[in-house]
């Protein structure tokens, strides 16, 4: 996520959903653009609390529906804004979970 951080803004939220967009500057680093959507979409499909994840490359957006009893609402915007908030630890938490889970092949 530290990677993501910089380059990504939140475009539009509302309890449960959230739509991130991602700046063409990401583009440039060789690691975010060899990860592809699909790539993407695979590793957020893991993490606990996300319920569905659509990204769309042309915009350069992705939308996040998530449950908000597990990931707070809060924890978006303190997160992007590394506001070391309890619901920004909270996101962070399970975000390193999922990728323990994706890193030793645990699921």
């Amino acid at each position: 996520m530290s990677l993501f951080a910089p380059y990504l803004r939140l475009a539009h939220q509302i309890p449960g959903r959230v739509r991130l967009k991602l700046d063409a500057a990401a583009l440039d680093v060789p690691l975010l653009r060899g990860l592809g959507a699909q790539a993407l979409q695979q590793a957020l499909a893991s993490v606990r609390g996300v319920q569905d994840f659509s990204f769309n490359l042309l915009a350069r957006s992705c939308v996040i529906t998530y449950d908000n009893a597990t990931i707070p609402d809060a924890a978006w915007p303190d997160l992007l804004a590394q506001r070391s908030s309890v619901s920004a630890q909270t996101l962070l938490a399970i975000l390193q979970e999922s990728y323990e889970e994706l890193r030793f092949g645990q699921h």
